[in-house]
């Protein structure tokens, strides 16, 4: 038989037709042409032309950890070419140097007079590399006194230049500082005089401390093992202990559910989404500071939701198999929970997830939500924080080249990104410690899950990058879910919304966009803490605080800051105001429901944690 298919000029545009052969013999029953439109991932590629493109960059993003070289250059070409054609901001600069040469000098003379001179210059609150006593002392606070006046000078050359946009001025600050950091006097022996002082008094035995530390953690990277210390925080022995049931499971997730501690329970169930970025223990940590935990002992059935790490296999795993997957996990809480609605819980990613979820349950008039608990999570991503410096259209090409190539995104290219954006913190001041002071970092669980991170499908994630975070469709109702739109707008069940100070990945004033997106009563609140550590925060821990106010449906929309204003500031974690806002959304309590069903496919079969929290 000869192929009925017709090919087109463009079929990358517009996808493949297809002819019945009832309609190639002209028959009067001949079925209408059948368009099959193959996603651009995926089109035909008639010379392999595309498919050479993507081996190439696959091949070389294994060596830049996933970053382009080719958006870097082309920003740092437009600020280049800007700045040379700014005259005026030339003689700034060259006057901003002049400056800070004298200021240096300056500094310098008063030093040779008096040593105990107060600097000239201060590093910024968050740069902790210059603390250590001995930098006050010659020639170190020289030293570093000039490498912080060449910071300040980078950043107004990379700032303030007509013609050149806000986020390639972000692009080039940032990667200037990168650089920089490469080169910091603490980062040398010579130059560290904490580092120079522990070589003198121990013979250089710290040296070779940290020479093995090296040694060690190479051969830990390339066989895949976890980093050292890691050991002593294994899921279901040491972190995500908290007693319980997988009571259901599909390709992509395993659903557990928790033993009850309390003789009576609130008879919704709470459902929590986490993200699959990462495992997701990070809310079972250990026994003192797992969220799961504390709600359970406050009388709640909970259900959590643990992810599969994907692999090559899953490649073809899209946004849609996710919310599938939580469709799923609903109606099993709902069949072992029945005749209740449930508390439903997202956090990162999973929030996104959770958030478009009851938005299409809204519109589709599905009542199974009694509230929506959203934590650190984003619904728009018009300003994403310092994670847009990695996702434009270049990056994102980049990135899906190298995850057609692999099937999906690999956890040391995702954690890649992450450290940059803390670099000082999570990369030089570890190599200081550990391989130039020769002393290991303490592990602790937070630490420990972190560096248990997960993989990202192919499609999924090129969906995600393209479709929620450059195109921001959630946010402005064109996201489509079961071939319609969805809008945030539509959510009718109480929020209760949690941001932190320090978030890199969500900052607070993006997810408090969410007032300006959902017509609903939203209780908002602003904790001290990044974007994982202000998330565990259980009741106990010291130094926390946070804001809590409650916006009507009918009130004005109020600005970051006047919301600031007007919260109430308490002192201590946020976690007791979450379990009261949900108690007053709870019926009377009542005997806790059995584990599971009893029957397939809600029988409850192994303990937690279950066992897709173990494939790596």
């Amino acid at each position: 038989m000869p192929d009925t298919r017709t090919e087109i000029e463009d079929p990358e545009a517009a996808g493949e037709i297809q002819r019945s052969e009832g309609e190639d013999r002209g028959g009067l029953d001949a079925e209408p042409p059948e368009i099959v439109h193959t996603p651009p991932l995926e089109a035909l590629d008639r010379y392999s032309t595309k498919s050479l493109d993507r081996a190439a960059n696959a091949h070389l993003a294994r060596f830049t950890l996933g970053i382009t070289p080719y958006g870097l250059s082309s920003t740092f070409f437009t600020w280049w070419v800007h700045l040379m054609g700014a005259p005026g901001k030339q003689v700034q600069l060259m006057e901003k140097a002049a400056r800070k040469a004298m200021r240096l000098g300056v500094y310098a003379g008063q030093l040779a007079r008096n040593p105990d001179t107060p600097p000239c210059v201060e590093p910024l609150p968050h740069d902790h590399r210059f603390e250590h006593e001995g930098w006050q002392s010659w020639p170190y606070n020289l030293i570093y006194q000039a490498f912080l006046l060449n910071q300040q000078w980078w950043y107004n050359a990379a700032c303030d230049i007509d013609g050149v946009g806000a986020r390639e001025e972000q692009v080039v600050s940032f990667l200037s500082r990168q650089l920089l950091d490469m080169v910091s006097p603490s980062n040398f022996i010579a130059t560290n005089p904490e580092v120079a002082q522990a070589t003198l008094r121990e013979g250089g035995a710290n040296l070779v401390r940290g020479f093995q530390n090296f040694l060690e953690d190479w051969e830990r990277a390339i066989s895949g093992k976890l980093p050292v210390g890691t050991e002593g925080y294994l899921p279901g022995r040491q972190v995500a202990t908290t007693p319980g049931k997988v009571v259901f499971r599909t390709h992509l997730l395993e659903l557990i559910q928790y033993a009850p501690r309390t003789k009576k329970v609130k008879p919704e169930p709470i459902l929590i989404v986490p993200a699959w970025i990462m495992k997701y223990y990070i809310l079972d940590l250990s026994p003192h500071n797992s969220l799961v935990g504390y709600l359970v002992d406050q009388g709640f059935t909970v259900f959590m939701v643990s992810w599969r790490n994907p692999t090559s296999e899953d490649r073809d795993k899209g946004m849609d198999d996710y919310f599938d997957a939580v469709d799923e996990a609903m109606d099993a809480v709902s069949a072992i929970v029945p005749d209740v609605r449930m508390h439903g819980v997202g956090y990162c990613l999973g929030g996104t997830l959770m958030a478009a979820k009851a938005a299409q349950m809204a519109r589709d008039g599905d009542d199974r939500l009694a509230t929506l608990t959203l934590l650190a999570t984003q619904t728009d991503f018009e300003e994403p924080g310092e994670l847009q410096l990695f996702v434009s259209e270049s990056e994102v090409a980049f990135l899906e080249n190298m995850m057609w190539d692999q099937g999906y995104l690999d956890t040391k290219q995702m954690a890649g990104a992450f450290q940059l954006l803390r670099s000082a913190d999570l990369i030089w001041s570890r190599y200081i410690h550990e391989y130039l002071m020769g002393r290991r970092q303490e592990m602790f669980d937070l630490m420990a899950w972190n560096a248990d991170a997960t993989r990202m499908p192919y499609r999924m994630h090129s969906e995600y990058l393209r479709r929620i975070f450059l195109g921001n469709e959630l946010a402005e109702g064109k996201y489509r879910m079961g071939g319609q739109p969805v809008s945030i707008h539509d959510i009718d069940v109480p929020v209760f919304c949690v941001s932190t100070t320090s978030d890199h990945v969500a900052p607070w004033q993006s997810v408090y966009k969410l007032h300006l997106l959902a017509d609903t009563v939203i209780t908002f609140v602003l904790t001290s803490g990044g974007h994982n550590a202000g998330i565990i925060s259980e009741p106990g821990h010291g130094g926390r605080t946070f804001l809590i106010r409650t916006t009507d449906e009918e009130e004005p929309h109020s600005s970051p800051d006047s919301w600031m204003a007007a919260a109430e500031r308490r002192d201590g974690s946020w976690w007791p105001a979450m379990v009261e806002w949900l108690g007053e959304r709870s019926g009377k309590e009542g005997p806790p429901p059995d584990l599971g069903t009893g029957q397939s496919p809600y029988q409850a079969t192994c303990n937690a944690p279950g066992s897709y929290v173990f494939q790596r």
